[in-house]
């Protein structure tokens, strides 16, 4: 099973892939709508680094269920 194929089966049947990728990727967006900023705030710099951690454990959790899943596909 490719990795696509795989994603895209998590993305059907499991809601915590699904949330976490919706999270993940709502990270993003609000990541790159703060670099387009400058000069940026403290609030924003520590914004900014509480994301990367939030994406960060989410793609984590991500990457461990799709492991499991290839093992018990």
């Amino acid at each position: 099973m490719t990795q696509e194929s795989l994603i895209d089966r998590l993305m059907a049947e499991n809601e915590e892939f699904r949330r976490l990728r919706d999270e993940h990727q709502r990270y993003d967006g609000e990541l790159e709508t703060l670099k387009g900023i400058s000069p940026l705030s403290a609030e924003q710099q520590w914004r900014i680094t509480e994301l990367k951690k939030l994406k960060l454990m989410a793609k984590d959790r991500m990457e461990s269920i799709l492991r499991h899943a290839r093992v018990t596909a």
